[in-house]
């Protein structure tokens, strides 16, 4: 094992609960934010993927989530159904 290696199995994780957790947290809802409201300009924005198996889902990915939502062209009207964690977003669906 190099210096190197063993350097980078000793570094911090940050928890939620530590000031650089807390902060990473609000890059990604700050994320999740930008992109849920740039869907209004661009529903099917580059990266955007339609869900197999479905008639009109469409999921965006930010980081670690998915955000799962309809685009209804005929109104003009994108809906939101579903912001989770990548491992959890598909469940019930």
């Amino acid at each position: 094992m190099t210096p190197c290696d063993r350097q980078a199995l000793q570094a911090p994780v940050p928890s939620r609960r530590s000031p650089a957790g807390a902060q990473a947290a609000q890059d990604v809802l700050g994320r999740l934010r930008t992109a849920t409201e740039a869907l209004r300009d661009q529903p099917r924005p580059p990266g955007a993927v339609k869900l197999a198996g479905t008639d009109d889902l469409w999921r965006i990915r930010i980081r670690d989530f998915r955000v799962v939502y309809v685009v209804a062209d005929e109104a003009l009207i994108v809906t939101v159904v579903r912001i989770a964690n990548r491992r959890e977003v598909y469940r019930g669906l």
